[in-house]
């Protein structure tokens, strides 16, 4: 529909092609609501209040309107699917838009797999906006399957949905203008660079930002967030599937404030997703921890949409476009019909539209591991190691100093005092690469748990209770072509395949979901307290968040930003 025939309709010469009648309006820009009929054309709202004229006409009959949330930092590859199966879980939760750093495949793939994640949401009824992966790899403590400098990514930066630079994990070379670094915030000059820097502050603080980073979704304490609010940055507030920290962060929001804060969901699995939803449960969660419900649906709309720029949504007025959802209760917006671009999407918590026909259909094998050097025994260097202190609903470690249990020799796994073992194998090129170390937190009593999915440079990570399992574990991922598996001795208890770069599945989203049930109800059976043991064991390979982390180069104390002898000598 041209502008011409849009004004004609809003101007009521025309009739709309939908009107919703006597809706409860949730204006986000005013913080009002209020009884107002809503015209649609199209994709697009052309009009708002009485005297309309549609070709379908539809009483609400006093029931609330909001518009489709948007998420302002997601990896969809951590929901294990497709975008085109990730669409299904979040839709009917009344998500119409998130905005995706596909670095998880990127770090595996490479262009190739940034250029998947967009050929693959195209023409979906989720909107699928992409922020370009900005450290591939992380840092140069890992070893990833690609490696992306500024002249690689710079092309992507005029693909009409890819809208800036995502978040800038590689800190120390902001701060003091590491060239690679400089060379990728020059190519995405003018558009939105999104931040990583948990606990950054002072004099680093202002260089980062300096630099021309304008977001954080690392913040975990209220005095964290105003600090890098007090220097203009956006905040990010992350409630993922681990990482859980929005109750922490509440008390930071104020009236005069809160338009600086933005919802997301970073890493969320399957189940997670289907039963307790996107950004509408944090939404909830907030509301029922005090927020006011139409600042909630700011921050989960109109805020995100403000930040990055997309003025063609995140909010119900004319010229926007219609991504909006139908709700009962304003203190627990549950979505009961969604409309994407106008069309219902869903209803009642399921899907309507047709599924578009997405496939994978360059899966190949990124398994590469050089198997000859693979060897979990550990020689005991001294009486004390330094241990990954996992904490549960965070991506944050301790590193604790722990006495090594040893048997002729060899430092073992002591289950007692839950000191595991943990080993990162290099699979992208089989270099032989293997990172050894002790984790505690996970509660495994006897068995191992291994996966594919390992932040961000997707490893082969191993958990476990002893050297046996360990092994099973590892070799029946790779026979997998990648994936996650939870192995007692010889015996795999249960397995989800991933062959999409090890990270996802090629499968629809509730078989996912059901295969990813019985890999957790597995774990428990091994002894795992965790709500998710594979998620929580995914982090712990990742070196840009502090204190303590395992990599296929060795162990990283992110604090010194350096490689760590295992021994206390």
């Amino acid at each position: 529909m041209d502008r011409v025939e849009r004004i004609k309709i809003a101007r009521g010469d025309a009739p709309a092609d939908l009107l919703l009648k006597n809706a409860n309006l949730v204006n986000v820009f005013t913080g009002e609501v209020y009884q107002t009929d809503i015209a649609i054309s199209g994709s697009t709202i052309v009009g708002l209040g009485d005297g309309y004229e549609a070709a379908e006409t539809i009483d609400l009959k006093g029931k609330f309107v909001a518009p489709g949330y948007i998420d302002a930092h997601v990896h969809i590859e951590s929901s294990m699917c497709i975008p085109s199966e990730f669409a299904g879980a979040i839709l009917p939760h009344g998500v119409t838009s998130v905005v995706t750093d596909p670095h998880e495949i990127a770090n595996v793939q490479g262009i190739e797999g940034i250029q998947f994640m967009l050929d693959e949401s195209e023409g979906i009824p989720l909107s699928v906006f992409v922020m370009v992966s900005s450290c591939v790899p992380a840092t140069h403590m890992e070893s990833a399957g690609a490696a992306l400098e500024a002249a690689d990514i710079a092309p992507l930066r005029d693909h009409p949905r890819v809208i800036g630079l995502a978040e800038v994990m590689n800190f120390p070379g902001v701060i003091f203008g590491d060239p690679g670094v400089m060379a990728k915030l020059d190519a995405f000059e003018g558009k939105v660079i999104d931040g990583h820097s948990p606990g950054l502050a002072g004099k680093q603080l202002n260089a980062y930002v300096a630099a021309g980073i304008m977001s954080d979704h690392e913040c975990t304490t209220p005095d964290e967030a105003l600090e890098k609010l007090r220097l203009g940055m956006t905040i990010l507030i992350r409630q993922a599937t681990n990482a859980q920290n929005l109750l922490n962060l509440l008390p930071a929001v104020t009236p005069e404030n809160a338009h600086r804060f933005c919802f997301c969901t970073d890493d969320r699995q399957p189940s997670d997703l289907i039963d307790d939803g996107s950004i509408d449960h944090i939404v909830r969660m907030a509301i029922d921890a005090g927020l006011d419900p139409v600042r909630a649906i700011q921050m989960g709309t109109i805020n995100t949409a403000q930040y990055f720029g997309l003025d063609d949504r995140g909010a119900i007025v004319p010229g926007r476009r219609a991504d909006l959802f139908v709700f009962s209760d304003l203190q627990k917006p549950v979505p009961e019909i969604v409309y994407a671009g106008g069309e219902v999407v869903a209803r009642d918590g399921r899907m309507t539209a047709k599924k578009a026909q997405k496939l994978a259909t360059h899966i190949v094998n990124t398994m590469h591991v050089k198997w000859e050097a693979v060897d979990f025994a550990i020689p005991a260097g001294g009486s004390h190691a330094h241990v990954i202190g996992s904490i549960p609903n965070q991506v944050f470690t301790e590193n604790r100093v722990e006495g090594v249990k040893v048997v002729d020799g060899m430092a073992v796994t002591d289950v007692e005092r839950d000191v595991l073992k943990m080993a990162v194998i290099e699979r992208h090129r089989a270099t032989g690469n293997i990172g050894l170390g002790f984790i505690q937190g996970i509660g495994l009593k006897h068995g191992a748990i291994a996966g594919t999915v390992a932040h961000d440079h997707h490893n082969l990570v191993v958990i476990g209770a002893d050297d046996r399992s360990m092994m099973a574990a590892a070799k029946a991922v790779d026979a997998m072509g990648g994936g996650l598996v939870v192995v007692d001795g010889d015996l795999v208890l249960a397995k989800l395949p991933l062959p999409v770069g090890g990270l996802m599945s090629d499968q629809p989203v509730v078989e996912v979901r059901q295969e990813m049930d019985v890999l957790l109800e597995a774990a428990g059976q091994l002894g795992s307290p965790l709500h998710d043991p594979f998620m929580a064991m995914s982090f712990m390979a990742l070196e840009v968040i502090p204190s303590l982390k395992l990599t296929d180069v060795g162990l990283v104390d992110v604090d010194q930003f350096k490689v760590v002898e295992l021994f206390i000598s």
